[in-house]
């Protein structure tokens, strides 16, 4: 999924995003709306990490959403 999905399917991706990062609070996940820049800030916050690990992180994330939508449409079918 790439991040103009994610921005747009946000409060449906929280949840995953909560599993993935338990360490982000209710109010950061609802702050975030879905843009990278500002989910690999608060990764970096909240983890103590750096950016270019933050960044994987939301990448891997990213590409894991992309797969599972995959799969569920193929499912579907």
């Amino acid at each position: 999924m790439n991040w103009d999905q994610i921005e747009g399917k946000w409060k449906q991706v929280t949840g995953s995003a909560r599993e993935r990062w338990g360490k982000l609070t209710d109010d950061d996940i609802q702050t975030l709306t879905g843009q990278k820049d500002n989910l690999v800030g608060k990764i970096q916050e909240r983890y103590g990490i750096a950016k270019a690990d933050a960044e994987k992180q939301a990448d891997e994330w990213s590409h894991a959403l992309k797969e599972a939508e995959h799969e569920n449409a193929a499912g579907r079918s």
